[in-house]
């Protein structure tokens, strides 16, 4: 555990060392705050983060990635990877501090929009319980959204193509049960795996968190999808550090 904990500390503080995790959450913070307003809030004349809520999926398809991209693929073009694995630290333990880390940095973006619930509390009477249960649920389907990144991160040297290769990705688990992507789907995959892969969806199970209803089946989810993933990155890293 303390190996763990000294690896986060370095990737955490790593984000802000440099510009680029300012620059990450200032966007992050603007495109939240402008597409809330912009949206269907005033219409609404309704005191909750539904709007809010609704845009998140689709935000986290960009800064997700681009909270992850560094993760892994800095570390092989740096030439790093080789001093980490020279320390007493084992590829799980490096591949859990590295995920803390990030996940804690999106604990800190979404940590930031508070002063989007203290709005909607002085504008009316919100649901505590649905906001609770909204936030819980952005940061597990940030989580999947993160098991994914630092994944392509491992395959890659170049931070870019991690981040598009992210961005490709999580976009399309994120709506693999929109009609679009189900009927592209229906040309190449089996019929069969058309309802699997449309229960497969991070933004549909986050649907039921923002609406303040917490299920089993959600959590589990995201939980499995994203200890299934961290396995997965172990194994990729595992066998390309020889090769770094």
């Amino acid at each position: 555990m303390q190996t763990v904990w000294a690896i986060y500390k370095r990737e955490f503080l790593s984000y802000f060392t440099t510009s680029m995790g300012y620059v990450i959450l200032v966007v992050f913070l603007v495109l939240a705050g402008f597409l809330t307003i912009k949206g269907r809030f005033f219409e609404m004349r309704q005191a909750d983060l539904r709007v809010f809520f609704d845009n998140l999926p689709l935000l986290y398809i960009f800064f997700v990635p681009a909270a992850g991209m560094r993760l892994w693929a800095e570390e092989r073009k740096a030439g790093t990877i080789e001093l980490l694995f020279t320390q007493p630290v084992t590829v799980t333990q490096a591949v859990l501090g590295k995920f803390a880390a990030a996940w804690m940095f999106l604990v800190v973006a979404m940590a930031l929009t508070v002063p989007l619930v203290i709005a909607v509390s002085w504008l009316g009477n919100p649901d505590p319980f649905v906001i609770l249960t909204g936030y819980l649920g952005a940061l597990l389907m940030g989580g999947a959204y993160l098991a994914v990144s630092i994944f392509c991160s491992a395959l890659t040297r170049s931070q870019i193509v991690s981040f598009v290769l992210s961005i490709g990705m999580i976009g399309l688990l994120a709506y693999t049960d929109s009609p679009a992507v189900l009927t592209w789907l229906a040309g190449i995959v089996p019929p069969f795996m058309i309802e699997a892969m449309a229960n497969m969806s991070f933004s549909g199970h986050f649907e039921s968190m923002r609406r303040g209803v917490l299920e089993f089946r959600d959590l589990t989810f995201y939980g499995i999808l994203i200890a299934g993933l961290i396995a997965i990155t172990c194994l990729v890293v595992d066998n390309r550090r020889e090769s770094c």
